[in-house]
């Protein structure tokens, strides 16, 4: 019987975080967010109410390290806005756990597809030496 490696999988897993850049770190967010949003949607569906709370939970501490990471200081106003935008988010989850409303759910799958795609930009353009 084969026995996978995993504490080989553990140790890439954790270099792929330590090596990635903020911006990269800030868009693996994103990436997890949306990963967990997906399922919480598909769970209430299936009328899985155990799933949904589980990935809604995920969802919601991806949001809380989201807001963690603004720098309110050197952000301005935008990291203000941002700020407010995730709260709203981390308030509609807690509706959509508790009446299990995927319209909710589907708001905040938006609005973060949105945030990440400014973030994937912001990116190139910094790559690009345009930022």
């Amino acid at each position: 019987m084969h026995m996978p490696n995993y504490a080989g999988y553990q140790s890439y897993n954790r270099n792929r975080f330590e090596t990635a850049s903020p911006h990269r770190l800030i868009l693996m967010l994103f990436e997890g967010a949306l990963k967990f949003a997906g399922q919480a949607e598909r769970a209430i569906e299936k009328r899985d109410i155990s799933g949904a709370n589980q990935a809604i939970q995920k969802t919601q501490s991806v949001i809380y390290e989201l807001i963690s990471s603004l720098d309110l200081k050197q952000g301005g106003q935008l990291a203000v806005n941002l700020q407010s935008l995730y709260f709203y988010m981390i308030d509609c989850l807690v509706e959509a756990n508790m009446r299990k409303d995927t319209e909710k759910l589907r708001e905040v799958i938006d609005m973060l597809t949105s945030i990440k795609s400014a973030w994937e930009q912001i990116g190139k353009e910094v790559a690009l030496g345009q930022g």
